[in-house]
């Protein structure tokens, strides 16, 4: 009998234990506190499971825990809940504060790489729609303009270049059928980590991204 094929990523093992353990990990929504210890437990169920390593679990629960969405979650006086969403302990005042401020450090983080991208990339130009809008208004109106065709639709968005490769980048990343804005955590061998707008972090292919639009 042929082994089973084993996770490759962080994204495929958050949504394996979702799927087995729902009381305690969830995908979308608030999320739960984790028990402190609750590798461990982890890796005692999964014992016999062939499809994730004990590396990949580890990677997976930090992933998980360092989303903002969890670290949201993490407030003074909630229960922490096992794998079977049993409430334990109560969170202590020390751990909230120092998920908030992990939070808000993370927050900080994206937010000068968003501007650095944007100062590389260079400022978008201002109020071109409304100059154009006007122009094609004063042209209509004296009757220069009625025949002339309207503008193209907008490009599709760009594919990535290897210079767009890097932490920091603003993209957007298909997921399901409707592209989602991101920004580049990280970049390793076995794809491109990126972090939703939600908080959550997920590990995709490069041809799954195409680059973000400039807001104008």
């Amino acid at each position: 009998m042929d082994n089973p094929e084993k996770f490759s990523n962080s994204k495929e093992v958050i949504s394996f234990l979702a799927e087995k353990f729902p009381a305690c990990f969830t995908l979308d929504g608030e999320a739960k506190p984790l028990k402190i210890g609750i590798f461990q437990d982890l890796a005692e169920r999964l014992s016999e499971e062939e499809r994730v390593s004990k590396t990949l679990l580890r990677s997976t629960l930090r992933h998980y825990t360092n989303s903002w969405r969890y670290l949201h979650a993490v407030k003074e006086g909630t229960a922490r809940v096992d794998l079977d969403g049993n409430e334990g302990d109560l969170i202590e005042k020390e751990h909230a504060e120092h998920a908030k401020q992990q939070l808000a450090e993370s927050k900080a983080k994206v937010a000068e790489r968003r501007k650095e991208q944007q100062a590389k990339n260079g400022a978008p130009r201002k109020n071109v729609r409304n100059k154009k809008a006007s122009q094609q208004d004063k042209s209509t109106i004296s009757g220069t303009n009625s025949n002339k065709p309207r503008p193209n639709k907008r490009p599709p968005p760009e594919k990535l270049t290897d210079e767009h490769i890097a932490p920091g980048t603003e993209v957007t990343v298909k997921v399901g059928k409707v592209p989602m804005p991101a920004t580049i955590t990280e970049v390793a061998k076995d794809g491109v980590q990126v972090q939703l707008d939600s908080g959550m972090v997920v590990k995709v292919q490069v041809d799954q991204l195409r680059l973000a639009r400039s807001k104008r």
